[in-house]
């Protein structure tokens, strides 16, 4: 692995770990293995690492965005609480230590706002597809609200955690119950077996990932 990648895989570990905030550019190089000043010669600032970090976040949110609808609604939704389940884990930081860096990263600032409207519109979609193969009972009108607080509980599950002063590191359960919060909003109007499957999708999500 080349030393830029090496310092960015690092970096995104201990971010995770310990948060942006609390992991200083020396004790990165240190768990690098290499001298501060070879850091420096890859990412000049702190900053910059971070900035870095944005575009690898920027392009998974991209790829999960773009994520084709099969046409199996209960399945479509299984995979996408994989994808996001993945997408929490890889990116902890992102998600649960936003008051820490979200005035660094331009990127992030800058395409949050999209990047939500059209978190909206993939989960409303997935909503519509549920509703119209007769899993969901809910208003049609009324999706794209429940597509919203479903998102707000998705963005900031991880931060709310946080907060409260609930450890939120790898292996806390806290991206699992983020997700299963979220379907407390509507699972009661689910079919039984449609909502049997979803609670049962992150149990299986959650140990492939275990395993892997």
């Amino acid at each position: 692995m080349r030393t830029r990648d090496r310092i960015l895989e690092t970096a995104l570990r201990l971010f995770n770990e310990q948060g942006y905030g609390a992991v200083t550019t020396a004790a990165l190089a240190a768990e690098c293995g290499i001298a501060e000043g070879n850091l420096w010669y890859h990412f000049k600032t702190k900053h910059a690492l971070l900035e870095a970090l944005s575009e690898r976040f920027a392009a998974m949110l991209e790829a999960r965005l773009a994520m084709p609808a099969s046409g199996d609604a209960l399945e479509d939704y299984v995979q996408l609480l994989a994808v996001a389940m993945h997408e929490f884990r890889s990116f902890r930081f992102f998600f649960r230590d936003q008051p820490t860096y979200g005035e660094h990263s331009e990127l992030v600032r800058a395409r949050a706002p999209q990047w939500l409207e059209r978190s909206f519109d993939q989960l409303e979609a997935r909503l519509v597809a549920l509703a119209d193969s007769g899993l969901l009972d809910w208003p049609r009108e009324r999706l794209r609200d429940l597509a919203i607080n479903a998102t707000i509980i998705l963005r900031y599950g991880l931060e709310h955690y946080r907060e409260l002063g609930v450890p939120t590191e790898a292996g806390s359960g806290t991206v699992r119950r983020t997700l299963e919060r979220h379907l407390t909003l509507f699972e009661h109007r689910l079919t039984p077996a449609a909502a049997a499957r979803l609670h049962g999708a992150l149990a299986e999500i959650e140990s492939a990932a275990l395993a892997a």
